[in-house]
């Protein structure tokens, strides 16, 4: 029985590949379209991806044409390849504006370029992307399903700009460009008013402004103390209990030090 069942099945999965790679051959694009939608159903993306490439550039004002490009968009999303299913998504939601599957359509196009964007550290013009297309979507249709998940993307994608902003400020300290560092935190706290950030980027604006001031010329000391004070008084201000504030209070009484001996002469 065991043997039977073997065969049986064996029969069946040679029947099926027979029939995918004869639909790959022939030039009847109603065979090559009811055997991709087969391998779709079953799960096999892949090969409905072969498929629907052979099938798509004639198809376009044919009765089944909407949903074979539907299917052929979420077997890209299947697959993970998200540039090619944002693609496909946005031309289906231009070709079919009257579906029931646009609203769809839009969103997993948007969400297709918040799955490309990468970490913090790389270039974000796909992050960029990926906010504006979501905030389309949640202005197109602000009673959607889908608005809470694109709401909370767009929020998790702004945090990845404010911490890669951030950082990037940051290291101006960090390789002693401390003009540069000045105008950049500064630049970076106006951007983003109510970032968690802003107790570092303070600190690390005091310390740029510090470093400057007691490694300046004579004529720019005192002008430049002035300035870390100010920085000083504002980091205090906005974290009195900050976890760094023990070494800006030794740096902040070199500051007075300083100041002193300037006014003394």
């Amino acid at each position: 029985m065991k043997k039977i069942l073997s065969i049986f099945l064996f029969i069946l999965i040679f029947s099926s590949c027979s029939e995918y790679q004869k639909a790959l051959k022939t030039e009847e694009i109603g065979v090559k379209y009811n055997v991709a939608e087969k391998q779709y159903d079953k799960g096999k993306y892949e090969k409905a991806i072969r498929l629907f490439e052979q099938i798509a550039p004639s198809y376009r004002g044919r009765p089944q044409a909407e949903k074979m490009f539907y299917m052929y968009s979420q077997s890209f999303y299947k697959t993970e390849q998200y540039y090619s299913a944002a693609y496909q998504f946005e031309s289906f939601v231009t070709s079919y504006p009257k579906s029931e599957k646009v609203e769809e359509a839009s969103f997993l196009s948007a969400f297709c370029y918040s799955k490309l964007s990468p970490r913090y550290s790389l270039d974000q013009i796909d992050t960029y992307t990926a906010i504006d297309k979501l905030q389309a979507f949640i202005n197109a249709y602000p009673t959607s399903t889908y608005l809470p998940q694109a709401n909370e993307i767009v929020k998790n994608l702004r945090e990845k700009l404010e911490k890669k902003a951030f950082e990037t400020a940051k290291q101006y300290n960090t390789i002693s460009d401390h003009k540069a560092a000045l105008v950049v935190i500064d630049n970076f706290i106006t951007d983003f008013p109510g970032t968690k950030y802003k107790g570092e980027a303070l600190y690390y604006k005091f310390d740029s402004a510090y470093q400057l001031a007691v490694n300046s010329i004579e004529s720019k000391k005192a002008e430049r103390l002035a300035n870390a004070k100010t920085a000083y008084l504002n980091l205090i201000k906005a974290n009195p209990d900050a976890e760094w504030k023990q070494k800006a209070d030794e740096m902040f009484a070199k500051i007075e030090t300083d100041l002193k001996q300037i006014s003394n002469k």
